[in-house]
């Protein structure tokens, strides 16, 4: 489905994305991890067109994405931080995003809508939500337009645990669907129930696409957390592009 391409990209002299060769296929939830400056926000924005590489090439569908901008019709964006009109209403933003989407009203995905019960909090506005009531908005307009693939960053901060839980089984509904969901999370204990695939960068790098299953069995842990704390303890660690099976 996302298919990544050689793709590197450089800001001045920080090269922020080296030669990242990867494919994403749907009906798999990959988790995007790496340090903090590793190249996880560069390697989203690229996907979405927010920044253009410096080289390299990403396909969506087996179309490159180059000056194009219909594909993002296909993908959902939560982004960790989700910045609206402060003085727009909920129910302002996704009228708004509804016009702009242009979806018929009986196509679209409503079920974060209801269970985050968002319509009792239509009047408030954005300016005066909690984080996480905030998240529940950028969760719902995520998913309520049905996109064959998902990119959420940092999808469950500020998120209480019943929250949490319902957005944890949406995503796993969404990935039977045969949807891509990409996470990039800090949290990694919210993702060991989710996820299939890990995705792991460094220093602009890719180091390892591997599933979970895997990386497991070669880290000699069960949980994603310790497996990962492995990883980084390693003083070099090989560049493994390709999914081992």
């Amino acid at each position: 489905m996302i298919n990544i391409q050689h793709i590197s990209k450089e800001f001045g002299k920080l090269k922020a994305l080296n030669d990242i060769n990867v494919t994403l296929e749907g009906g798999e939830c990959i988790a995007l991890i790496g340090p903090n400056g590793s190249g996880k926000t560069t390697l989203i924005k690229t996907i979405l067109g927010m920044v253009v590489p410096s080289a390299g090439q990403i396909l969506f569908d087996g179309q490159s994405i180059e000056q194009k901008w219909i594909y993002r019709n296909e993908i959902g964006y939560m982004p960790q931080i989700g910045q609206y009109p402060e003085n727009m209403t909920i129910a302002q933003v996704l009228d708004m995003m509804k016009d702009i989407r242009k979806m018929p009203e009986n196509k679209l995905d409503l079920e974060l809508y209801h269970a985050f019960n968002l319509p009792a909090l239509l009047s408030k506005r954005m300016g005066t939500l909690s984080g996480g009531t905030r998240q529940k908005v950028s969760a719902c307009l995520a998913f309520m337009f049905s996109p064959k693939a998902l990119i959420l960053d940092e999808p469950t901060a500020g998120l209480d645990p019943l929250s949490t839980e319902i957005l944890k089984d949406k995503i796993q509904r969404e990935k039977e669907k045969n949807k891509l969901i990409i996470i990039s999370s800090h949290v990694l204990s919210d993702l060991d129930d989710m996820v299939s695939q890990i995705v792991y960068l460094q220093d602009g790098k890719l180091i390892f696409h591997k599933t979970l299953q895997q990386l497991k069995e070669d880290t000699g842990t069960q949980k994603l957390s310790k497996a990962i704390a492995h990883v980084m303890s390693l003083p070099n660690q090989p560049n493994e592009g390709a999914v081992h099976e």
